[in-house]
């Protein structure tokens, strides 16, 4: 007599499979990295290229930026799992419907991030350094007892510090021997600190709404100290912020690279009015490639930083000069 066959518990998750340990490393999300871009076109124009082999530090660069992305991405969604259960969409991730061995999760984080700092090693010192911090933000980010993205503010802050990161591994990839200006570390800084407030507006208001705020607390716990005010007013600080230390660069650097900051403006307003609409592309970063209107401002922003990149405009040349207006 054959034995009885066992039913499987239904409300218990199946085991993860290969696919399921892959899919948490999100490859999909290294559309992020064009924010490395600025930093390599900014490194060329005020530096020069001051590597050896450009083809090689660039793949080094990139393949730095996407294991440490991917290693940091690892840990976020293995330690999120029971927070974004919560969560309408977020709830369908890998790492929630499946049971994850956390040792192997380690050992895929471990074999990430070695990866990266090793690619960085091989690039140069300075890469060294800026994967090292990259790799820590993930922890300070996700991992208790500090875990950051808890704490009202301290989230925004701390996770925007990728931005910068980027830049940097952007710069360091042209020229291994300096770091972009503060001016220019504190604008991408505070620009991503925008991007992230305006990211927890948009989900504030749309799953407080259909679910409730006691709902959102539980999926992340600083939502419980925030409000629509004051998610809005921190995205418009934010956004200030990033504007008054891009035009100290601008001005600093080259006059005509103050023809950008229209540019800039029409791109955070957009964006603002985008992260307030329902089902927002500013809740899922990875789809903001499919915005017409905010892919064509980008490129009027590229357009308008290339011409005046390569043309003199003397008429500006006013605005770095002291004037008066005298009454007599």
């Amino acid at each position: 007599m054959s034995s009885p066959q066992i039913a499987a518990d239904p409300t218990q998750p199946q085991p993860a499979r290969l696919a399921d340990y892959i899919a948490i490393a999100r490859l999909d999300h290294s559309t992020k990295h064009i924010f490395i871009a600025p930093g390599l076109v900014l490194a060329y124009l005020l530096r020069g290229v001051r590597v050896e082999n450009l083809p090689v530090s660039l793949a080094l660069g990139l393949l730095t930026a996407v294991c440490i992305a991917s290693a940091n991405y690892v840990i976020n969604e293995y330690l999120d799992r029971e927070f974004d259960r919560h969560h309408p969409t977020k709830s369908l991730r890998s790492a929630v419907q499946r049971a994850m061995d956390g040792r192997i999760v380690v050992a895929e984080w471990l074999a990430l991030a070695g990866l990266g700092l090793t690619f960085a090693a091989w690039q140069s010192p300075l890469m060294l350094i800026i994967a090292g911090l990259f790799a820590a933000q993930g922890l300070v980010y996700n991992v208790a007892p500090i875990r950051s993205k808890d704490k009202a503010y301290l989230d925004v802050i701390s996770e925007s510090v990728n931005n910068p990161l980027r830049l940097t591994i952007g710069w360091a990839i042209i020229d291994p021997t300096s770091l972009p200006p503060a001016s220019l570390i504190l604008a991408y800084w505070f620009g991503g600190a925008f991007l992230m407030a305006a990211k927890r507006l948009s989900e504030y208001r749309e799953i407080g709404e259909s679910h409730g705020p006691d709902l959102l607390a539980r999926y992340r716990a600083s939502f419980a100290h925030y409000t629509d005010a004051t998610l809005t007013a921190s995205c418009i600080a934010f956004s200030l912020l990033s504007v008054a230390c891009l035009s100290i660069f601008l001005v600093k650097y080259r006059i005509e690279y103050i023809l950008v900051v229209p540019c800039v403006v029409a791109l955070f307003t957009f964006y603002f009015i985008m992260s307030v609409e329902p089902d927002s592309s500013a809740q899922k970063p990875e789809r903001l490639f499919r915005e017409p209107t905010l892919m064509a401002l980008v490129a009027l922003l590229v357009i308008v930083f290339l011409i005046a990149s390569v043309f003199h405009i003397p008429l500006l040349d006013q605005f770095v000069e002291q004037h008066f207006i005298v009454v007599r």
